[in-house]
């Protein structure tokens, strides 16, 4: 899966276009950055710009669009309704796929501290990535706004995260950090009473409501006497999900009411565990769900928590494809019931897949016939990745057969793992058969960068030296994981169905290919590298991990022989 963040930039300026697009363009002009939105407000005097890409990508496109604002926006002279402090009002770091928080927290970090140097512009942290405690929440650290900022930087509790302790008259001051990625997501249910909608929502909701004494003529506790304590305040009791906010209303276009969620965390309040619950609560009042609404974007970790616990449900396999879990979540959910879901649309991570993979998307005969042609890539690298994401599709189908298997009920949560695992590999090393390629590219394109002068001479010799190792760390890690899909073969020719004995046995071949494949290319770039001490550590790994994969790959061959001979 590929390392992916989102950022959600909020500038001071929702009326002047080309300001706006001035900003716009200077963040989307960096490579690997998609713009997923641009939602600029009148009123407010604010846009919102959503971006997403990979880490690196993601910093250097905010510190342009920051840089940008600075120089495009003067606070001094701006008004609006929404609460403010800088011509870069706020600027989060949410993590996507294959992004930890903490690596999205030290991103604010750097990028804050750039912030702070390079422009001169005060910088607090917040949210995850705030050093202090009363900088956790945005509207604490706003608080007097950028016409209170002069003073309020004056104040030794109120020194900035990064930058100096004044006032940039122009740009104000960014609040910048790390959060949770937010999903917005409705409930349809099968009535038009909003209070219904309401009474299932204070259920839901973190906030919970005030506790109510149920009225014996209405299933909806709205309509129940209000529970109090000696002082006269409602006696509240708190709801069943934790960093989940929830509403009920009425849509007229759809002539029902919804149930209004956001989650603040999905991670640690699921959709599907809210939406079942829902379903339990509205059956309890006499109607029925009939599917949800997802508005705006959904990280596809979400999809798959779901659809895996839907599967889980159905005691079936859960390694299988990513598309058929999307799927399963998607029918689950009820996700086309009021408008149509499209995974490539509405899901994050599809989103931005506009670069495409031109190898992958080859069907097999293109894919061969591209690699016939005199041009140097693809190459073995990408046929070893190639190899391996074969063998790893080959353990995830063993695992989902042995998953079926009367004979092996008790072995289903192993071959799940199995599976799930197997699936990873497989996208994975999907994806390094076209990144191999692009490794190489960056190798040429770094060989043809001007060397006109010294200063010329060196930056070319340190992108060269910085593409020369990005080319061996790519082989390298097809090789790590053409041995992770050994060892799951191992496992699966051991305990998996005996009547796919034999497709284990071939995961295991085609994988050392793989690993052998991979190593070759690692070694043959080392080549080109002039650090010793690196040189000296990847022939090192390269060793070790051929020595254990040929040593493995022979253990998986005689047991499969065994099995089928016996």
């Amino acid at each position: 899966m590929k390392k992916l963040v989102e950022c959600v930039p909020n500038f001071s300026e929702g009326r002047d276009q080309n300001k706006i697009g001035d900003i716009v363009k200077q963040m989307s002009d960096v490579p690997g950055i998609t713009v997923l939105d641009v939602d600029p407000g009148p009123d407010t005097n604010r846009t919102v710009v959503t971006i997403v890409g990979s880490p690196e990508a993601v910093g250097e496109a905010a510190f342009q669009g920051i840089k940008r604002a600075s120089e495009v926006l003067d606070m001094s002279q701006h008004s609006g309704t929404h609460p403010r402090m800088g011509a870069t009002d706020v600027c989060p770091f949410i993590p996507v796929s294959d992004v930890t928080i903490e690596e999205c927290v030290e991103l604010s970090k750097q990028i804050g501290n750039r912030v702070g140097d390079e422009l001169g512009i005060p910088v607090y942290l917040y949210e995850k990535s705030a050093q202090k405690d009363n900088r956790v929440k945005l509207p604490d650290i706003r608080k007097g706004e950028y016409e209170g900022l002069a003073e309020k930087l004056t104040d030794s509790n109120w020194k900035p995260d990064f930058g100096p302790a004044k006032l940039h008259i122009k740009a104000g001051a960014t609040v910048m950090g790390c959060r949770e990625f937010l999903i917005a997501y409705n409930i349809n249910l099968n009535t038009k009473d909003h209070r219904l909608a309401t009474d299932i929502a204070f259920e839901l909701r973190e906030a919970g409501r005030s506790k109510r004494t149920p009225n014996p003529n209405s299933k909806n506790l709205l309509d129940g006497e209000i529970v109090r304590n000696e002082d006269g305040s409602p006696v509240k009791r708190p709801g069943m999900f934790k960093d989940v906010k929830g509403i009920g209303w009425y849509v007229d276009i759809y002539n029902r009411a919804q149930i209004s969620i956001n989650f603040n965390n999905f991670k640690v309040s699921t959709i599907h565990d809210v939406f079942d619950a829902a379903c339990i609560l509205a059956n309890e009042r006499g109607i029925r769900v009939t599917g949800s609404e997802l508005v705006g974007l959904i990280p596809l970790e979400a999809m798959l928590m779901a659809g895996r616990h839907y599967l889980n449900k159905q005691n079936r396999s859960l390694g299988i494809p990513t598309a058929d879990i999307v799927e399963c979540a998607v029918q689950s959910l009820g996700l086309n019931d009021v408008t149509e879901f499209d995974p490539n649309v509405k899901i994050i991570d599809y989103a931005v897949q506009s670069e495409d993979r031109p190898l992958m998307n080859l069907v097999g005969k293109e894919f061969v016939e591209e690699l016939s042609t005199n041009s140097p890539a693809p190459g073995g690298g990408s046929v070893s990745a190639l190899a391996g994401a074969l063998g790893a599709a080959l353990s995830s189908m063993v695992a989902a057969l042995s998953h079926e298997k009367k004979e092996l009920l008790d072995l289903k949560p192993e071959m799940d793992e199995i599976g799930i695992e197997a699936q990873n590999l497989k996208d994975r090393l999907s994806f390094l058969v076209d990144e191999d390629t692009n490794a190489f590219n960056k190798v040429m394109d770094a060989n043809r960068l001007s060397a006109t002068n010294d200063e010329e001479q060196i930056a070319k010799n340190q992108a060269i030296e910085i593409a020369n190792k990005y080319a061996i760390e790519i082989p390298l890690e097809t090789a790590k994981k053409c041995f992770r899909v050994i060892e799951l073969a191992d496992t699966l020719v051991e305990k998996g169905n005996p009547n796919s004995v034999s497709d284990a046995g071939v995961a295991a071949e085609v994988s050392l290919a793989g690993v052998s494949g991979a190593c070759m290319n690692v070694l043959i770039n080392l080549t080109s590298v002039e650090d010793d001490s690196y040189c000296d550590d990847m022939r090192n790994k390269v060793e070790e991990i051929m020595e254990k994969a040929e040593s493995l790959q022979k253990v998986v061959f005689e047991k499969t022989m065994n099995i089928i001979n016996d």
